[in-house]
């Protein structure tokens, strides 16, 4: 009985060994959430990539992970970029978040919006982004702002250089080597290596192959090789045969670290190709970026995660870039009411990518708005004005698609007709009229909140310096951009006239000294011209001593399409007392020296006491 008693002591012992080492592994495993890697990619259609049937382009490295994951079959986002970034990282339609548009301030999403970075900051993640952001270039709206530890890109919306690019860095300005997508992708695999000890969030949002179309002389000429006779396609091609390659280096590092079964990787687009109507293979569909219809919001979607998301699997049900949020806090364990985000629009894809739910049609809505182009060309009030229009705007069903470009609704059944050759209005008046009333009514709701150009922050104690950049203010009638559209390369010019103003209309966070630079460019006839910065009911008043007056050079390109970069030199003016609370900075050109023009960049404040 004795042996007995202590074999069983001794068996009772293993088994709760046993029991307490598998709950050892257990609780190491939910201490380590899995990493998560999300990639977009700028203006690259459903049907830039071999996998979806173009045997045109070569990407093998996205083939093959499209191979190695679950795809969204029919995964939605926004006609444009901005719109797609803000509704990806909030959970949210763009139109609540204060992003209605893609320039002058109504680009950028509200600050009190919780982003994926913030959500997965707050369960231990490293954070960090690399490339283009383009929904707030100022603080607290920056990625810095957002819920990101590490920043290397553009918070703007518009890059003119991807040679040996300058990029910002945390606030920074900073000269970079190579090419802009060899150097992002070295950047984030940097941050990955870094931080390989912890769960981290790597988010890698391209600027290619979005314009200006630059890219060596190895990728354009292999395409043009193939007998591409438009050399905007084949300078695309040639940008996305370059990500794919940068991935590939990516995903090998991932390997060599041990890490791929560790860290989810994301891979989507956040519109459709770019370019007029049927210049290039777009999968049979209607529409390319900056349509409502299905061409220029169905993009690529590939979630890869090793040994818990099956491999080679297409799922058909509707879903969007709505859904990244949620979906990720659930395959990461985060329960989003203890978060306590913002009321999501978007619904998670966790149990359908993890098999716990049958994959099947259900009925959902996913609404789409765009802004009218010919709206942006002038300079407050047209822009605004588009934020209000309801149209041209869409409703997509599992099987529906109902369009209104701004004169009657049109229907289309997607399943029967997925290329929209037939509008089927007038046989389905019922679901057209419900469809209709469902987009009205949302319409309607996201538009509680109205957007307005936001007032820019100054003098937030972590961040000490603002460049007020002048898409971003307002000017007399008599100034104008360079480029005629006012988006962010751009700058103002013909400014020549005495009393001439632009404005910014600010927030001073922290009141105190700042000092007043001016980023501008002007012949040697203009020097001694006296300019008046004044906000806070005080001023200051600065001489331009020195010329810069290098002539506009059109911007390296491989198609004809005309668009200036200048250079420029930064002066500073003097300081200025600001108080707390908001405040209209504005600047004046009290007294010309000549008639030629004094040309502007941007107006910086920095906080010296």
């Amino acid at each position: 009985m004795k042996a007995l008693r202590n074999n069983g002591y001794t068996c009772a012992l293993k088994i709760t060994a046993v029991l307490l080492f598998t709950a050892g592994i257990l609780t190491a495993a939910e201490v380590r959430k899995p990493n998560v890697l999300l990639i977009l990619t700028d203006d690259q259609g459903y049907g830039d990539l071999r996998y979806n049937g173009n045997s045109k382009i070569d990407t093998p490295v996205l083939d093959r992970l499209a191979k190695q994951s679950t795809r969204f079959e029919h995964f939605m986002v926004s006609p444009l970029c901005s719109m797609t970034r803000a509704s990806l990282l909030t959970g949210r339609y763009n139109l609540r978040t204060g992003c209605g548009s893609v320039t002058r301030g109504l680009e950028a999403v509200r600050s009190d919006e919780v982003m994926i970075p913030e959500v997965l900051k707050q369960a231990g993640y490293a954070t960090g982004m690399f490339g283009k952001w383009h929904i707030g270039e100022y603080y607290p709206s920056h990625p810095r702002g957002q819920g990101f530890d590490e920043f290397l890109g553009m918070p703007q919306g518009h890059w003119d250089n991807y040679f040996d690019p300058q990029l910002e860095h945390n606030g920074k300005m900073i000269q970079t080597k190579g090419y802009i997508s060899d150097v992002l992708t070295d950047a984030a695999m940097k941050f990955i290596s870094d931080n390989q000890d912890k769960p981290f969030f790597c988010y890698l949002p391209f600027n290619a192959p979005h314009t200006p179309m630059q890219v060596a002389d190895s990728y354009y000429d292999k395409y043009k090789g193939r007998g591409i006779d438009d050399n905007k396609t084949a300078a695309i091609y040639g940008m996305i045969q370059n990500i794919d390659e940068n991935l590939g280096r990516l995903f090998e590092l991932l390997d060599d670290l041990k890490l791929a079964d560790d860290t989810i990787v994301i891979f989507m687009s956040d519109n459709g190709a770019e370019g007029p109507e049927g210049s290039r293979f777009n999968a049979g569909m209607r529409g390319m970026k900056g349509s409502v219809h299905e061409g220029g919001m169905r993009v690529p979607c590939f979630v890869r995660w090793p040994g818990k998301i099956k491999a080679d699997q297409n799922i058909k049900q509707l879903s969007a870039h709505l859904d990244m949020l949620p979906t990720i806090a659930e395959l990461c364990g985060i329960d989003l009411n203890q978060v306590k985000t913002k009321p999501l629009d978007g619904h998670s894809l966790a149990p359908l990518l993890l098999g716990q739910k049958a994959d099947g049609p259900i009925e959902r809505q996913v609404f789409s708005r765009v802004i009218r182009w010919w709206a942006l060309k002038g300079v407050e009030e047209p822009v605004l004005a588009s934020v209000d229009m309801p149209y041209p705007g869409a409703v997509r069903t599992q099987r529906w698609r109902a369009v209104n470009e701004g004169e009657d609704w049109q229907l289309f059944d997607m399943q029967a007709d997925p290329s929209q050759k037939k509008n089927v209005a007038s046989e389905h008046k019922q679901v057209i009229g419900r469809l209709s009333k469902v987009y009205d009514d949302w319409f309607v709701d996201v538009r509680k909140v109205p957007i307005e150009r936001p007032v820019i922050d100054i003098g937030h104690s972590d961040w000490p310096e603002t460049k007020l950049t002048v898409p971003e203010a307002r000017m007399d009638e008599g100034l104008r951009w360079y480029n005629g559209w006012g988006f962010a390369h751009d700058w103002i010019t013909d400014w020549k006239k005495a009393g001439e103003k632009i404005w910014w209309e600010t927030k001073i966070i922290n009141g105190g000294r700042y000092k007043v630079s001016l980023k501008y460019a002007c012949d040697e006839d203009m020097i001694g011209t006296k300019l008046q910065v004044s906000a806070s009911g005080s001023s200051v008043e600065g001489v331009i001593r020195a010329a810069h007056a290098p002539k506009p050079v059109q911007r390296l390109t491989r198609i004809k399409k005309k668009r200036f970069v200048q250079t420029f030199t930064t002066q500073e003016l003097g300081e200025i007392e600001l108080k707390s609370g908001e405040s209209k900075v504005m600047m004046e050109l009290t007294h010309p020296a000549n008639k030629t023009t004094l040309d502007v960049h941007s107006l910086i404040l920095k906080r010296v006491d």
